[in-house]
């Protein structure tokens, strides 16, 4: 319970703990989605879009807590994105352009 709390703090929802999915907007149901994928710290995290529904604040946020993450747990991250920054946080990043990685 202590690691879902400290998880649900990290992705911004402290404050929405105790509520139901459906009183969730559709952002905040996808970060907890991440915390829910972080919770028994897997060693490969693949994310599809893990911002996608969020905000440029929410994102970044997001963003750092998975870096800082990649380091603390020695976490592997695969994230699909079409956001080129996202690329930034990467230590290797592939790039699908007409069907052929480049």
């Amino acid at each position: 319970i202590d690691r879902a709390k400290y998880l649900l703090e990290r992705v911004g929802l402290k404050d929405r703990m105790n509520h139901f999915p459906t009183q969730l907007s559709g952002g905040e149901q996808q970060r907890v989605a991440i915390a829910r994928a972080l919770i028994l710290n897997p060693e490969i995290l693949l994310a599809d879009e893990p911002t996608g529904n969020l905000d440029e604040n929410t994102s970044n946020k997001i963003f750092d807590l998975i870096k800082e993450l990649i380091s603390e747990i020695k976490l592997t991250c695969i994230i699909v994105s079409h956001k080129e920054r996202l690329a930034s946080y990467a230590n290797r990043s592939f790039h699908l352009v007409n069907g052929k990685i480049i």
